[in-house]
């Protein structure tokens, strides 16, 4: 297959404006389609011959690509979020969700039986089984891309959790808005993306989180998420360089001074 039989976005030369804050955002670079995270040789699929290419904005450093723009869901399930996507995301199932249950458990431990939370883009329910079995008084799984989770949930949730989702977002602010909806007042989004390192201009595409074949469209500096997070009132903290916290107001009873 082709760019065009995929129905990827044709590349265009011309300055594009950054899908978060409107600046000009020129063609950076390009990786193959195929690229995964992953950069091992047992889990490097082989090269498609189709381009992705990558733009990045001068004003606030976001990095983009449009090529996915024009898909559908059922693309993204067909292309992406296939029956082999584990084999580049080898954490996904399980590894991942049993470790960031461990760190909401910790954190909120003397607050779990008081608590809605809401994993948006969780994949599968084994985040949110090992919350409720370990005392939360409700944790639901939602994710549009995955049939048994895919019905919105109702309401306000006191945590919305967002593990390795955002980066996937090929409309980040719509996406984003739509996390921010859920969050009760008082309430905060813990999420994780890895933002680009100090020595990104060194590093290029040649960064390993730049991986199309792992859905990775939408790569944030710190300021991009400031940004992003701004319109609905949210603030957000860097716990690491991967981890974060957004928030209007937090509840005075966690603790969390940030």
């Amino acid at each position: 297959m082709n760019s065009h039989q995929l129905g990827l976005r044709p590349a265009s030369a011309t300055v594009s404006s950054c899908k978060i804050c409107q600046g000009p955002a020129e063609l950076y670079g390009v990786v193959d389609l195929h690229r995964p995270c992953e950069t091992k040789d047992a889990m490097r699929p082989p090269l498609s011959g189709i381009p992705v290419y990558y733009r990045r904005c001068s004003a606030c450093g976001f990095l983009f690509t449009d090529a996915f723009d024009d898909w559908s869901e059922g693309q993204f399930k067909t292309h992406i979020y296939n029956d082999d996507y584990h084999l580049f995301d080898p954490d996904y199932k399980t590894a991942r969700p049993n470790s960031n249950a461990g760190i909401v458990a910790d954190l909120w431990a003397g607050h779990k039986t008081r608590m809605r939370v809401l994993d948006y883009g969780g994949g599968n329910d084994v985040f949110c089984s090992a919350l409720r079995a370990g005392g939360f008084m409700e944790a639901v799984t939602y994710d549009p891309m995955v049939p048994e989770h895919a019905r919105p949930p109702t309401g306000k949730f006191d945590l919305v959790t967002c593990f390795e989702t955002i980066e996937h977002l090929p409309d980040p602010l719509a996406g984003i808005a739509r996390i921010a909806d859920y969050v009760a007042e008082p309430g905060a989004v813990l999420y994780s993306t890895l933002t680009q390192p100090a020595d990104f201009d060194n590093l290029g595409l040649a960064w390993w989180y730049v991986g199309p074949r792992n859905g990775h469209v939408s790569i944030f500096t710190k300021h991009a998420l400031n940004l992003a997070w701004a319109p609905h009132g949210f603030k957000t903290a860097a716990l690491n360089d991967g981890v974060h916290l957004a928030f209007r107001t937090l509840p005075e009873g966690w603790g969390l001074a940030l």
